[in-house]
């Protein structure tokens, strides 16, 4: 799931100043899952920006909304009237929705209120951490199961760098060596072999280094 956390207060309301009626539109997915966007986000963050703005002696008027998602013109749709008689749009969903509101209502500004991360995995409760950075040419099946693209603090392919000791590495002493943990689960496995596998060097155009990507399924798939 992606997962996105609230920019400061100071700066969410640095980026409305100059508007007197905004939606404040949250987003019934991922950020709902990980409590920074979801229709309980909305509503508090809108009681903190009025009594924000009524501390500063101004008036503000918000219209909320959280549609299940807010990165399809389907469920944005349905808000359309009410987008129309604002000043601005101040989103808590992911920087897709942020983009996907910008293009669906050009003559409106959707402004984001979220720092998009990463997609993430919940290892406890409230707590996620990165699993996935969606480089477009997965290399799971060699690892183990294990991103050493998302999960190594260098991105190395070549198994762990020399600062890494004893399992931990040397970016942040909480955080496993990945590459430690795709030793490991290899020998587990039996499958070791595959660290001595020569391949091809990567093909980083899947990535986003190539610029914006696409994905188009053909007919005969769905």
């Amino acid at each position: 799931m992606i997962v996105a956390d609230r920019k400061p207060f100071e700066e969410i309301l640095d980026s409305i100043k100059d508007y007197k009626k905004i939606m404040l539109m949250g987003c019934g997915g991922c950020v709902t899952i990980c409590f920074s966007g979801g229709s309980k986000a909305v509503e508090l963050l809108a009681s903190q920006i009025k009594m924000a703005k009524k501390k500063q002696g101004k008036e503000i008027e918000i219209i909320e909304c959280t549609p299940e998602r807010q990165c399809e013109y389907e469920f944005i749709d349905a808000c359309k009237e009410q987008i129309e008689s604002t000043d601005a749009i101040l989103s808590i969903a992911c920087g897709v929705g942020v983009q996907t509101m910008n293009e669906r209502f050009p003559d409106s500004i959707t402004l984001p209120g979220q720092n998009t991360k990463f997609m993430g995995y919940p290892v406890k409760h409230a707590l996620w951490e990165e699993r996935c950075a969606g480089c477009g040419d997965c290399v799971l099946e060699w690892t183990g199961g294990l991103c050493p693209i998302a999960r190594c603090a260098k991105k190395l392919f070549n198994g762990p760098c020399g600062g890494s000791s004893e399992g931990i590495c040397e970016v942040d002493k909480d955080t496993d060596c990945v590459w430690q943990l795709i030793y490991d689960r290899l020998k587990r496995l039996n499958k070791l072999d595959n660290l001595l596998a020569i391949r091809q060097p990567r093909d980083w155009r899947t990535s986003t280094n190539a610029g914006q990507r696409k994905v188009k399924f053909e007919e005969a798939m769905l």
